[in-house]
């Protein structure tokens, strides 16, 4: 029986907190069970184990993520939608890296397929690039450029692998400058 005062919620909530704290690799039911001062057999009526605290975290951080990619591109489209899509995308992932390192789990289809926030970042991701009117498969391709860009970008920030001097912010800048121009020139391109 579910300990009185949690939910599954809660500790869905604290888990995706301390993923960000202490990583998503060292996210276990003992550590969530103690941050709640109980044993860990407490949480066994919210999540069954390791393996399924980590789908439900994976699933919260998509809609949040998802969220925060929406808000960015509402009412844009081209250089300006494609800026507000990598800003947001740079922010989760630096600031949430372990909600982020979550959203990149592979989940299994009967979880993935029915999670809101992995279906609406699809969707988020195409309907940003759409407007350079890429037909299938570059609009794909273009995804999947932007995507990797951004989660490289992020991944390095957040390590600090960043050494030089020049600001991150005038280096990232010039990053979506430049795929703006791709993109673009692959709208051209594509259309001859």
């Amino acid at each position: 029986m579910p300990r009185q005062g949690l939910t599954t919620d809660r500790v869905v909530a604290a888990a995706a907190e301390m993923a960000d704290a202490i990583g998503l690799d060292r996210l276990t039911v003992a550590a969530v069970a103690r941050h709640f001062g109980v044993a860990d057999a407490s949480l066994y009526g919210h999540v069954r184990n390791r393996e399924a605290l980590l789908h439900q975290v994976a699933v919260r951080a998509a809609a949040l993520f998802a969220d925060r990619l929406s808000l960015a591109v509402a009412g844009r489209s081209g250089r300006d939608a494609l800026g507000g899509f990598a800003a947001a995308y740079r922010a989760f992932a630096v600031t949430h890296p372990g909600q982020y390192a979550a959203t990149n789990l592979q989940l299994p289809p009967e979880i993935g397929l029915n999670s809101p926030g992995h279906l609406r970042l699809i969707d988020l991701s195409y309907a940003t690039l759409r407007g350079y009117g890429l037909p299938e498969p570059a609009l794909t391709d273009a995804i999947r450029l932007v995507r990797s860009t951004l989660h490289g970008f992020a991944t390095l920030e957040a390590a600090g692998g960043f050494g030089h001097p020049r600001a991150l912010d005038t280096s990232f800048t010039s990053i979506v400058t430049d795929l703006h121009t791709l993109l673009s020139a692959k709208e051209t391109h594509d259309r001859d």
